[in-house]
């Protein structure tokens, strides 16, 4: 199944969400900031707690298949630095999973490569720096033009 075949949701964006053992607490404060927002439903995806360590790649995996089952539009992943999430994200063919770090990355991952999936680093982001990732990330449209060639040349 490609991600072309979402379902249609009508005006509410559903964002599936989830974390390793060093994201929990940002994404807590993330998916309060999501539901705080008319249109936009959350799937939490876990990880609940503060537990002891746990796999990134399989909570990784939870979202990306979220995407691909129509189940959610777009996915935010969070853990310590955010790298190993973008890595096992940016595996699933379809995903264009981007870590960000700064407003102009989080625009600019939407406006020229259509990002599905924000990616944050609870260790290296502060919280207010990641509610105003996640507003540009939510606000910024997909430009397409040139940028759809190189779109599809990434999910060929």
């Amino acid at each position: 199944m490609t991600l072309s075949s979402l379902k249609d949701k009508g005006d509410t964006m559903v964002i599936a969400v989830a974390n390793d053992h060093g994201g929990t607490l940002l994404k807590q404060q993330l998916v309060e900031q999501l539901l705080d927002r008319p249109g936009i439903e959350v799937l939490d995806l876990g990880v609940g707690e503060e537990s002891p360590s746990v796999d990134y790649p399989e909570y990784a995996k939870r979202v990306c298949t979220a995407l691909f089952t129509g189940e959610a539009q777009r996915g935010i992943l969070i853990c310590g630095t955010g790298l190993g999430m973008s890595m096992a994200a940016n595996r699933y063919p379809g995903i264009r999973a981007a870590l960000c770090h700064d407003e102009y990355t989080a625009r600019l991952s939407r406006q020229h490569n259509d990002a599905n999936v924000l990616v944050l680093g609870s260790r290296v982001t502060g919280s207010g720096v990641a509610a105003a990732l996640l507003e540009v990330w939510l606000a910024e449209p997909f430009e397409g033009g040139r940028h759809q060639r190189r779109v599809d040349l990434m999910d060929a």
